[in-house]
């Protein structure tokens, strides 16, 4: 996992545990969890983003199983935001922390 912040910027490189990838039921936690911050947050897949408070969006990136995404998230909670997600999208870094 890379991980890189500021005061006001933070994003982490992670894989992507769910077997099925960030589909329906995962991208759908995703977006809800993080309209929950202030922060703008992006998903990152390759060459491709999306917002990550939009479900739609999310799904746009058809990201499989183990791919790597990066979080990236600015605004004064945005550190916050990224490790919560990160948890969302791979358990085993909410279980490192």
């Amino acid at each position: 996992m890379t991980e890189t912040h500021s005061s006001e910027h933070h994003s982490l490189e992670i894989p992507v545990e769910a077997a099925e990838g960030l589909h329906a039921r995962p991208a759908a936690e995703l977006a809800q969890r993080a309209s929950a911050f202030q922060a703008d947050i992006t998903v990152h897949a390759g060459e491709r983003q999306a917002d990550a408070k939009s479900v739609l969006a999310l799904l746009s990136l058809g990201v499989d199983s183990g791919t790597r995404i990066r979080l990236e998230a600015r605004g004064a909670d945005a550190s916050h935001a990224v490790r919560d997600l990160a948890g969302v999208i791979a358990p085993a870094y909410r279980a490192a922390e």
